[in-house]
This record gives C-alpha cells, sequence and structure tokens, in this order.
C-alpha cells in the first residue's frame, strides 16, 4: 500500500469532505480516504495498482481538483 496526500483547496465544509471520501473511496484499489477541512487536504492509501492520476481525475470530475 502507498499513499499519497493532495491539497485541495476547494473544500470548504464537512460536506465537501464527506463528498470527497465517498467518491475517491469508490476508486477500485483505495483502502482508505481522510479529508482533512482545516489543512484543505486529503489523504490517500490505495495498493499498488492504483494510479494517483486515477485519483486525481476523480477530484476533478466532482469539483475538488488538487493542487499543482
Amino acid at each position: 500500500m502507498s499513499s499519497k496526500i493532495y491539497s485541495v483547496p476547494n473544500i470548504s465544509c464537512g460536506h465537501c469532505v464527506a463528498t470527497i471520501e465517498r467518491e475517491v473511496g469508490a476508486v477500485p484499489g483505495v483502502g482508505e480516504v481522510k479529508g482533512d477541512l482545516e489543512a484543505k487536504e486529503v489523504i490517500v492509501v490505495y495498493d499498488d495498482e492504483t494510479v494517483p492520476a486515477q485519483v486525481e481525475n476523480v477530484l476533478d470530475e466532482i469539483g475538488y481538483p488538487p493542487a499543482k
């Protein structure tokens, strides 16, 4: 398992965190997703077959693009 921290500046409330955790958590191979409202970050734990770009694409699609 690997993990990555994404900076997501559009996180503004608990609903944002819940949406991100639900949608990113549905990506095949993602084992854990934890959103942090105060830090505006999302920590994703995923298996070795999951490409971080898959997670980034989902974040883009749901309106919470990670900072580049």
